[in-house]
């Protein structure tokens, strides 16, 4: 049996049927609605960064967001936010650890 102690969710610019999500810069709009969660609360200044707890990168050439459970203790209807566009646009969703290069997600 497989535990995972990290507390990243990474969700893939891939849908279930192995499509690339679009637009192409889905993760950093999704990354800057989400820039107002943080700890401590919303930043202040005139630049806009992202919450240390919703971030875009890329896994395997994938543009993907990692984020990070602490989210939903801060404020469960965010997460809630996040995990429902992933499901609505049906993208891949790894708990605890990115998924391994090339891993076939195919359903036969």
């Amino acid at each position: 049996m497989v535990t995972h102690t990290s507390k990243k969710v990474y969700i893939l610019g891939i849908t279930q049927a192995g499509r690339t999500f679009r637009p192409s810069d889905w993760a950093e709009r999704l990354a800057g609605v989400m820039s107002q969660f943080r700890p401590g609360g919303q930043a202040h200044g005139k630049h806009l960064s992202y919450s240390p707890w919703c971030v875009p990168t890329s896994v395997n050439n994938i543009r993907s967001v990692i984020v990070h459970e602490d989210l939903r203790s801060h404020n469960v209807m965010a997460w809630d936010f996040v995990m429902g566009f992933a499901k609505d646009n049906e993208l891949q969703v790894h708990h605890g650890e990115p998924p391994a290069p090339h891993q076939s997600h195919h359903k036969h």
